[in-house]
C-alpha cells in the first residue's frame, strides 16, 4: 500500500516537472492543482519538496526550481549562462546599467521606498534608471506615502525574484545598512529604514489608483 502511496506522488511530481519544464515561465499553484486534481497546499508541498532536490549539493543540475508565493518556475542556473550563450549563439546584452543597478539595489534592500529617497542616498537624480526598472518589470509602484505630496513607493516585482533566481527577498545577500541619516531619511519620506518607526496606515496600498509613473 505504502508502494502505491509513494508511486503516487512520484507520478503528480513527475506531472508538476513536466508542465514547468513545457511552459518555461511561472505557473501558479492554483492553476497545477486544478490540472492535477491536487489540493493547492498539497501542490505547493509538493513543489517545495521538488525544489529542495533541485538545490541538494549532492545533485547539483544545470536548472533550479524557483518557488514564489503564488507560483513557480524552473530556471537555469546562473554559472551555466555562459555555456547556454555558446551553444544557442546568444550575444551578450540586456545588461543593467550601473545606475539603474544602484537603484535596484536601493529599492530592494528598503522597499517601499519613494523617488526621492532613492536621490537621496545616490546623490543624483534617478529619473530614468526608476523609469527604466519600470518598463523592464523589476519593480513597480505599490502605493502611495501619506506626506505631503502623496510620493509614490516602489518596490520590487516577482519578476525582479525570477530574473536574479531567488525565491523571496530573504534570500537576497546580506549588506551594511545604508549611510544615511535618520533626518535625511525623513525627509526623502522614507517609510522603513535605520529603524524609522513609520505607522503602517501612513501607506496606501496597491488597491489604490495611481497612474503608472509620477
Amino acid at each position: 500500500m505504502e508502494n502505491e502511496i509513494s508511486k503516487g506522488i512520484e507520478d503528480i511530481e513527475a506531472a508538476i516537472e513536466a508542465i514547468l519544464y513545457a511552459a518555461g515561465y511561472p505557473i501558479s499553484y492554483s492553476k497545477l492543482s486544478d490540472v492535477l486534481g491536487v489540493g493547492v497546499k498539497d501542490v505547493k508541498r509538493l513543489v517545495k519538496h521538488m525544489a529542495e532536490k533541485y538545490t541538494s549539493g549532492e545533485n547539483m543540475r544545470g536548472i533550479t526550481l524557483l518557488t514564489f508565493d503564488d507560483s513557480c518556475q524552473f530556471c537555469t542556473r546562473e554559472q551555466f549562462a555562459p555555456y547556454i550563450r555558446e551553444a544557442l549563439g546568444i550575444r551578450r546584452g540586456g545588461n543593467l546599467s550601473a545606475s539603474s543597478m544602484e537603484v535596484l539595489a536601493i529599492v530592494a534592500y528598503n522597499q517601499p521606498v519613494t523617488r526621492a529617497f532613492i536621490d537621496t542616498v545616490r546623490g543624483v537624480d534617478s529619473a530614468y534608471a526608476v523609469g527604466s526598472l519600470l518598463d523592464k518589470q523589476l519593480i513597480e509602484a505599490c502605493g502611495r506615502l501619506d506626506a505631503p505630496g502623496r510620493p509614490m513607493l516602489y518596490g520590487t516585482t516577482e519578476n525582479f525574484l525570477r530574473v536574479f533566481g531567488i525565491n523571496s527577498l530573504s534570500d537576497l545577500p546580506e549588506v551594511e545598512p545604508l549611510p544615511i541619516t535618520n533626518e535625511a531619511a525623513i525627509t526623502a519620506g522614507i517609510q522603513q529604514v535605520a529603524d524609522i518607526p513609520m505607522p503602517e496606515e501612513n501607506v496606501t496600498t496597491e488597491e489604490d489608483e495611481f497612474p503608472e509613473n509620477e
